[in-house]
């Protein structure tokens, strides 16, 4: 069964992020904390699949209006393989497209051979036209940003 993700549910997807390899995990932005913040703001696009009584999958999605995005997405090792990904894939984006948003993007570590491997057998498209740059919003970064 595929539904909308809760903060309740943070718990057993923690759980569930951590037995994932080639997975990142955040401290500030993976925290129950974190996590609330976003699913406020993005009430209806991230889900949780449940099987056995048991999360075994969890996309967290959300867009900022006109693009949407995936982030972590996974499904425990045990349940591969059955469709549960795709389920959980093709639920958030007719969340998105509810919302309007009509593009969807997501981010996998090179080092993710599985998530690769199942973005690229799906039909997504692995872009070469543009790089990737992050910035860690802190005080001391953005004070060394100001002074160059």
């Amino acid at each position: 069964m595929i539904r909308v993700m809760t903060v309740e549910d943070y718990d057993e997807v923690y759980i569930l992020w951590k037995k994932i390899r080639g997975f990142g995990i955040r401290s500030i932005d993976d925290s129950r904390e974190g996590v609330a913040r976003f699913l406020k703001r993005n009430p209806t696009t991230s889900v949780v699949a449940v099987e056995d009584g048991r999360i075994v999958g969890s996309i967290l999605c959300g867009h900022d209006g006109r693009r949407g995005c995936f982030y972590h997405v996974c499904v425990d090792e045990a349940y591969r393989r059955h469709g549960i990904g795709k389920s959980m894939v093709v639920a958030s984006m007719e969340a998105l497209k509810a919302e309007q948003i009509n593009k969807v993007c997501l981010i996998a570590f090179t080092r993710n051979d599985v998530g690769n491997a199942f973005w690229n057998t799906i039909g997504w498209t692995k872009r070469q036209d543009l790089n990737y740059y992050d910035f860690t919003l802190n005080e001391e970064n953005i004070t060394a940003f100001n002074e160059q």
